[in-house]
């Protein structure tokens, strides 16, 4: 797994957002994701959201992935 192909599988299920992704070693990942579409939700269904971007890739081929989740506003 890699860093350009969890990008696209976020953007695909949240093509509102903007995506950045890192990470060197193919399991462990490092996600900013900036969508309006987190507007009044918690950090736990912001997480949510983009975990079901990845469906049952999440703890199998990607083992761990540090999310941070705003929206346009909280980034400003």
């Amino acid at each position: 797994m890699d860093s350009t192909t969890i990008e696209q599988m976020i953007r695909d299920g949240l093509p509102d957002a903007e995506v950045t992704v890192t990470g060197d070693d193919g399991v462990h990942f490092e996600a900013e994701v900036i969508s309006p579409s987190f507007q009044g939700l918690t950090t736990l269904k912001r997480h949510r959201l983009v975990y079901a971007t990845l469906g049952k890739l999440m703890g199998n081929e990607i083992h761990a992935l540090g999310l941070r989740t705003d929206t346009p506003k909280e980034t400003g």
